[in-house]
């Protein structure tokens, strides 16, 4: 096996002598190699420890692969069986497909005047198939070592590891300004390749993101009102832990749109975020602030009311 491994060998006192297969469970447990796993054991795009980039972050790094070799190839050339099923990913919420037969990788050897290709390939798909609610804490994805390490994370009245604050902080004539920060609250762990996805009616009208990277998501086609915030490469795309550095921020500037643009009723404010793929839980309606509606004139003037959003993560984050 390259570019992965599994958690248990199992039992291979069947084979005699010669080298040992590398897992003899017919159910095997295969969790990916960490970076700067040694070269031998290496194939493309493996060894991310189980960390995948989106899509829409780096579409070179939202796969991890791995590639291994089953029983014993059969001499008969026109068996068409599967040799492996009932794939699943091991985390709650899940399920895979029945694998389907996909065309074969190709390699080029000899400076590109020789392709070799992969005996077989398989695909299977996976989708989610149910939601995990606050309280039902799911069980951590089983990576090396067994014992996974509690979080150490700052004491505060709500003891969330990861908290946003949205600033309304000026309102000018035709736009209006927002100030986002992004405080991680874990003492001992930093999120690399971070992304929060916002919903807000006014993300139709986005001017400029001034320190972030802003990818508009067209869910509905018809309706543009989520966008997906992440970090720019080397300059904020890591969220270190607790302290002084801990935080990342951008400033956001929005165009008032005539007929929907308000201060009222906490219209200024996010309908829904998402940390890294986690829904967070937002302050009940009642306790969004009444800004007056202001702001239509010339000189920009700051609105003096911020909100503080304590994130509390339905899948907890480790």
């Amino acid at each position: 096996m390259w570019g992965a491994e599994a958690t248990e060998q199992g039992n291979c006192s069947a084979f005699k002598g010669g080298q040992l297969p590398h897992c003899c469970d017919k159910e095997p447990v295969i969790i990916d190699l960490l970076p700067g796993a040694p070269y031998n054991k290496q194939v493309a795009n493996c060894c991310k420890g189980g960390v995948i980039s989106s899509m829409t972050q780096d579409p070179d790094k939202y796969l991890a692969a791995f590639q291994m070799n089953i029983g014993v190839s059969s001499t008969n050339t026109s068996s068409t069986s599967m040799p492996a099923g009932n794939f699943a990913l091991g985390l709650p919420g899940y399920t895979c497909g029945d694998p389907d037969e996909v065309p074969p990788s190709k390699f080029m050897e000899d400076n590109g005047r020789r392709k070799t290709q992969a005996v077989g390939s398989l695909a299977a798909f996976s989708f989610v198939e149910f939601i995990t609610w606050p309280g039902e804490l799911p069980p951590v994805l089983q990576l090396q070592p067994d014992a996974v390490a509690q979080p150490v994370v700052q004491c505060s009245q709500h003891m969330c590891p990861i908290k946003v604050h949205w600033h309304v902080k000026l309102s000018y004539k035709e736009y209006w300004r927002v100030k986002i920060t992004v405080t991680n609250l874990n003492l001992v762990k930093n999120y690399s390749q971070w992304n929060f996805v916002m919903l807000h009616p006014n993300l139709q009208s986005v001017t400029e993101v001034f320190s972030f990277n802003y990818k508009s998501l067209d869910l509905h086609g018809y309706m543009n009102d989520t966008g997906m915030f992440y970090g720019i490469q080397y300059y904020n795309d890591i969220l270190l832990q607790s302290g002084h550095n801990g935080n990342v921020q951008t400033e956001m500037l929005l165009h008032k749109d005539p007929g929907i643009f308000t201060f009222r009723e906490g219209w200024a404010f996010p309908r829904k975020i998402s940390f890294n793929g986690d829904e967070c839980v937002m302050p009940p309606p009642d306790e969004y602030p009444r800004l007056p509606n202001s702001g239509h004139f010339d000189s920009p003037s700051t609105v003096s009311c911020t909100i503080f959003f304590s994130l509390v993560l339905l899948l907890t984050v480790f």
